[in-house]
């Protein structure tokens, strides 16, 4: 790397993947002496044309000096940066910094001229405008602030580039030359461009493996059996639309085919393009294939090979070397030890899996991190999808495997803006970066639904996930999904049950739900479990066990035309005798009941006992024995037994998933309604249903981050700059935290020490009576119920028997570190935290004091900056929030202040990301107003925010 005459080292940090506009990926680097070959190579491949835009007149060759010139940096004044695909230049970038006068200059001149240079084959990928996210970090971090560049006017593409980019521009025209000017101060406007064009890359990236022209399975093995083997079956079974290749090295010369599929030694004995490559080979051959791909031009890959992180460290090192090697030919990848991918769409019906047949095709679409539970949940999905009430598939399916590369995010980007993807369900052990995912989950959730549940809550993450180290406990990461609009559920069985109602039926307008069916016992159920989720039940209307199927019919249509009625839960008994023909016709009752009624949601809870029958009928032998023609068809691999459902939940399930034949499934267009095999199932569907329409229509207004006028963000933040010159982190004394949350209007009661009964009494004097004498030793400090509080002192005699009192019973006041404080209006105490977490980002904490929030964990969160509209549900999302609105006759709690006061310490942490940590404690909040008896503060350089930051893959 480069060194002397360097003024700094080689900026490594400065690396990084990214992903393109086509879905392909670069590597951006900076340029150093040793890329003088490269340079030239680079430049001999580019237009006559672009050489003209560049330098403004014919620039056949690069001489000598221009090399050196262009290769030779400092990484302050002068840097450049190179796209590269295969270890080749394909664009460059640079920067000079000028000053006033445009010459060269050093520091302090704050300005650089800019300049690209994007080879004709890759121009229109967006390469440039990603060099220009990361050229202009680069000199932002140099202490330049704005860029200058001057474009011939026929340039369009390259002045679009700059005007595209969302900064503060300038433009000139002047000597046939066109100058911008832009400050490289990111704006609303130059992030929501910056998130538009990674969405666009991102989700081509996932559809280039999702809907691949043509697929080449590389270890595909002579005989039958093996992963690979398995996988090209199953491609070639599912009828995949597209050319489908077989590679095995060890195959006979003149082998020309393979189960009927075109054989080939090596995938570059291809006659054509390649879009993916399946890769099933050992691990230590992976590397081997993966240069042949990427020299073939494969544009991603399917590892299912085994080997890697999830083996120990051996094996996470080969991990980052294979994503390194793969993003080097500007290839994504999908695994390793990946289960596979399937896309039942007509034009595709791809399945790149280990999964033996194609689930049926809906509009869900699912991700697992674990192959285990794709097997499970794709199994699932299978035989609750069809039945009575209709049929529900899957869209997609992505197991992602170690996760190394393409991860959950990415395919979101993708479910986004799906047109055959309506509802998103993803099964997750780890969130390598929570920011983004709930920044992108935030924005698939205000467009259709998402359905998470999270493997590995209580303990590490899976050995072969890379992830980021976060301080926040799992329900603090799940409170702020549910923020986001996620709908977290915590079995794959609720997973499903949500799945379903949100595929099938519209979202509840309100949580006012009519019960009826033919059993009074299951109704009274389904009205107890509606209760328990937050519903608003009607009395359930019993229909009696001879209900006919018009009965249910007349019933169910009565509800629906109620203005009163948000969804309908219908509860029904099969009667005897009656079998799969009575099933059919209830079914069809049901649907065409509510067809009429498309904008109000149909459940039914259908208890069956097919199982039972069977198993009674058999040890009897007297029923007829059942046609093996009957057994299910199309059904994934079993279960694991790792797994399976207790034997409890095993019979329900079973029950739900018996398919009786006769009703087979709905016709084409029919209105599905999900069945449930139990009530309380039924109704947590349900309940998230509501929840998460109640997220939608608040989404659509989430409120403003609100002004206020006494706030002094200059002074706060000549005051943080001032105390951080000490050291990288400190926790603030009294007298700074309290000057610091005055900024911000937030005026916290001095705690005046007392060290001796004269100083309390000198301090009492100073305050005003009455006072309160607090212990503040930590194992003390906020423990009323220890006795080392006196409150409501009204004169210095009772302060001065309440100190012997105290240090009779704890110790000296050396121990105990008695201060006086005056005496606030008495009302309900509350916690107030703020904390940066280097995964999650800034999060606000509300809770009650004590042990509410201590022990119970009754403690709600918001993301920072929270708006008005954030910080009135806040106040209102603890269970104990009864107790600030007059519960059992007390007078009510000021919660606008309380809501100010959340609102103020959101923007001290989000206008002073130094500001890493903030607690009032306790805040008491009377009927007029609130106190905050204490407070601390803790500063320290924040961590970087690499959502702020140019676009970039994960680092490997």
């Amino acid at each position: 790397m480069q060194t002397s005459p360097d003024r700094h080292e080689y900026p490594a940090h400065w690396e990084a993947d990214v992903v393109l506009r086509d879905g392909g990926t670069a590597r951006i680097r900076p340029i150093t002496v040793d890329d003088a070959d490269r340079l030239v190579s680079f430049y001999e491949q580019v237009s006559d044309e672009s050489k003209y835009y560049r330098f403004f007149a014919p620039y056949p060759r690069l001489s000598a000096k221009d090399v050196h010139r262009f290769t030779h940096h400092d990484f302050v004044d002068r840097v450049g940066l190179a796209a590269t695909v295969g270890g080749e230049f394909i664009a460059t970038v640079r920067y000079d910094r000028i000053g006033a006068d445009g010459t060269p200059a050093s520091a302090p001149a704050d300005e650089a001229e800019v300049a690209f240079l994007v080879q004709d084959a890759h121009q229109g990928r967006g390469v440039a405008s990603a060099l220009l996210e990361h050229i202009g970090a680069v000199a932002r971090e140099r202490s330049i602030r704005r860029f200058a560049a001057e474009v011939l006017p026929a340039n369009t593409k390259m002045i679009k580039v700059f005007t595209d980019a969302g900064y503060t521009q300038k433009r000139s025209f002047e000597d046939g030359v066109v100058r911008l000017e832009f400050d490289l101060e990111p704006t609303d406007r130059s992030l929501a461009v910056q998130y538009a064009r990674e969405h666009r890359a991102e989700a081509r990236s996932v559809q280039r493996l999702l809907a691949p022209g043509s697929v080449a399975v590389i270890g595909a093995g002579r005989t039958p059996g093996g992963v690979g083997r398995s996988v090209l079956g199953n491609i070639r079974d599912a009828g995949y639309t597209g050319r489908l290749y077989a590679v095995n090295k060890a195959l006979p010369e003149g082998q020309k085919e393979l189960d009927g599929v075109p054989a080939h030694r090596s995938v570059r004995d291809i006659d054509g393009p390649v879009d993916l490559a399946v890769v099933a080979v050992p691990a230590e051959h992976v590397t081997e294939v993966v240069t042949e791909c990427g020299e073939h031009g494969v544009q991603g890959l399917v590892v299912v090979s085994a080997g890697y992180a999830e083996s120990g460290p051996e094996g996470r090192e080969r991990q980052r070397a294979l994503v390194r090697h793969a993003r080097t030919y500007g290839m994504r990848i999908i695994g390793p030890n990946a289960f596979g991918i399937i896309n039942t769409s007509p034009e595709v019906r791809l399945n790149a899996s280990l999964a033996p047949e194609v689930p049926r095709p809906g509009r869900i679409g699912l991700f697992a991190q674990s192959g285990a539970i794709g097997i499970a949940l794709l199994s699932r999905l299978h035989r609750r999808g069809g039945g009575v009430t209709g049929v529900t598939g899957v869209s997609t399916f992505v197991s992602s495997g170690n996760r190394a590369d393409v991860s959950g995010n990415d395919v979101l980007q993708y479910w986004y803006e799906d047109p055959d993807t309506d509802v998103v369900l993803m099964y997750l052990e780890s969130i390598g970066n929570p920011r983004k995912f709930a920044r992108l989950a935030r924005r698939t959730a205000a467009a259709k639904p998402l359905v998470v549940v999270q493997g590995a809550r209580h303990g590490a993450a899976p050995q072969g996930h890379a992830v980021r180290a976060t301080r926040l406990p799992h329900a603090t990461v799940s409170a702020l999904l549910r923020q986001a609009g996620v709908i977290r559920v915590d079995t794959i069985t609720e997973l499903v049950d949500a799945g379903l109602l949100l595929a099938r039926q519209p979202l509840p307008a309100g949580p006012r739900v009519a019960i009826l069916g033919n059993s009074e016992s299951l109704g009274l159920l389904t009205y107890d479990a509606c209760l328990a989720e937050g519903l608003r039940p009607h009395p359930p209307q019993d229909l009696t066990t001879a209900a006919s199927a018009a009965d249910f019919h007349t019933a169910l249509s009565r509800a629906l035309a109620d203005d009163r009625c948000d969804a309908v839960v219908v509860t029904a008994i099969p009667a005897v005798g009656e079998g799969p023909v009575g099933d059919a016709a209830l079914a069809q009752a049901l649907r065409s009941a509510s067809a009429a009624t498309p904008s109000k949601p149909v459940l039914v809870v259908h208890v069956e006992l097919g199982g039972l029958a069977e198993a009674l009928s058999a040890a009897a032998s007297t029923a007829p024995q059942a046609d093996s023609g009957n057994s299910p068809q199309n059904l994934p691999s079993p279960t694991p037994a790792s797994e399976q459902l207790p034997a409890s939940e095993a019979a329900t399930e079973a029950a739900a998933e018996v398919a009786p034949q006769a009703a087979a499934e709905a016709p084409e267009g029919a209105h599905l309604i999900p069945a449930y095999p139990a009530a309380e199932r039924a109704v947590r569907a349900l309940g998230q249903a509501v929840a998460y329409a109640q997220w939608r229509r608040d989404a659509a207004d989430p409120g403003k981050v609100p002004e206020y006028e006494d706030i002094n963000e200059r002074g706060a933040a000549a005051l943080i700059d001032g105390l951080l010159a000490r050291g990288q982190g400190l926790t603030l004394g009294e007298d700074e935290t309290c000057d610091l949350l005055g900024h911000y209007g937030v005026q916290v009661h001095r705690a005046l020490p007392a060290p001796t009964p004269d100083a309390a009494a000198e301090a009492a004097r100073d305050l005003g009576y009455p006072v309160a004498l607090k212990a503040t030793a930590p194992h003390l400090r906020h423990r009323a119920d220890l006795g080392g509080v006196r409150l409501d002192l009204a004169d210095e005699e009772q302060l001065r028997r309440s100190y012997a009192e105290l240090t009779e019973l704890f110790g000296a006041p050396e121990e105990l570190r008695p201060v006086v404080q005056r005496m606030a209006p008495r009302g309900v105490d509350v916690v107030v935290r703020a904390v940066i977490d280097p995964a999650a980002g800034a999060v606000l904490s509300f809770g009650l004091a004590g042990a509410a929030s201590q022990l119970l964990g009754d403690t709600a969160h918001r993301l920072i900056p929270v708006t008005d509209r954030e910080a009135h549900s806040l106040v209102r999302a603890i269970r104990t929030a009864p107790l600030l609105f007059g519960w059992r006759g007390s007078a009510p709690a000021d919660t606008r202040a309380l809501e100010e006061l959340l609102l103020r310490v959101s923007r001290l942490v989000d206008d002073h990301p130094e500001v890493v940590a903030v607690t009032l404690e306790p805040v008491v909040v009377a009927s007029h107003g609130l106190s905050v008896l204490g407070a601390s503060v803790r500063l320290a350089h924040p961590p970087a925010r690499d959502d702020l930051g140019p676009r970039t893959l994960p680092a490997y």
